[in-house]
């Protein structure tokens, strides 16, 4: 989960360098703490939260694939 949400965010942004995902585990839940530049914060986010609620779609659709449960959590 964690290499798709790299992958995508880093086609996305201007400074793919500083794309970084974090795992964490809460109970039983993985969480994925997805930081980026703060000049590319909008560009993930998009406008609205359309674009991050479009990477929550996709992350969450390959996590039931594996039978996870995966939470985005975009971080400044």
């Amino acid at each position: 989960m964690k290499e798709l949400i790299v992958y995508i965010a880093r086609s996305l942004v201007d400074h793919p360098d500083a794309v970084q995902v974090t795992e964490v585990m809460n109970g039983q839940d993985l969480v994925l703490e997805l930081r980026v530049a703060k000049d590319d914060l909008g560009k993930i986010i998009g406008r609205q939260g359309r674009m991050a609620r479009g990477l929550r779609t996709v992350l969450f659709a390959a996590a039931a694939r594996s039978g996870q449960r995966v939470l985005l959590d975009i971080v400044e």
